[in-house]
């Protein structure tokens, strides 16, 4: 929801709530990436008018010290940067233990390698396809390689992709092996949002 309507939330929250599975949340606070959005007050809002499940996106430090109120806002996923976790799998431990499934987001320049002794233990992987804070961003190439990889790592895994994921290259990203997608400009920075949205949901299903 970071490219939507804040003066319209709650229209735009309908719109996702109507054609999205998930609802994906980037929390900013201007240390881990150069950017702000948003704290509590709005999302414990978007809880209280979406239907369907919550996918927060902690691009902070010390994500940790969230685990308890992220788990009371009802979130399914609870996703932290490996970059800000020095103590990753005690984090994971923690976000399970709350009742929430853990996910962990690598920037583009970190490799997958990263989390093989981790990888076990983890519910979803998100691979940031752009350098995070800014939404609007083109895909980086070479994060399709990293999507193989994490696919031959650990083949049941939930891999998402998140920054410039568009309708000419989101076909493109499942077929590497990705199949959660994170969409914000592609969709709420169009005239037709809703047709957009009918677009992707045929690609990804198609």
């Amino acid at each position: 929801i970071l490219a939507a309507d804040f003066l319209n939330l709650g229209r735009d929250i309908e719109l996702l709530n109507n054609h999205a599975d998930i609802i994906h949340l980037d929390v900013m606070d201007g240390t881990l990436v150069p950017n702000i959005s948003f704290g509590f007050p709005v999302l414990e809002a978007v809880a209280k008018a979406c239907t369907k499940k919550l996918d927060v996106h902690y691009m902070i430090n010390n994500p940790g010290n969230y685990i308890e109120q992220t788990a009371k806002l009802g979130a399914m996923m609870m996703n932290v940067h490996y970059e800000a976790c020095p103590h990753l799998h005690r984090t994971i431990q923690e976000i399970h233990n709350a009742g929430m499934k853990a996910g962990v987001t690598l920037n583009p320049a970190t490799p997958v390698s990263v989390l093989e002794d981790i990888i076990k233990d983890v519910d979803m992987v998100l691979l940031m396809s752009v350098n995070p804070g800014f939404g609007g961003q083109s895909l980086i190439p070479y994060c399709l390689d990293k999507i193989r990889e994490l696919r031959e790592m650990k083949p049941e895994l939930d891999i998402q992709i998140d920054g410039g994921v568009k309708l000419d290259n989101i076909l493109a990203c499942k077929e590497a092996g990705a199949n959660v997608f994170v969409v914000g400009s592609a969709i709420f920075g169009k005239p037709n949002p809703e047709e957009v949205c009918r677009e992707f949901v045929k690609l990804v299903n198609g």
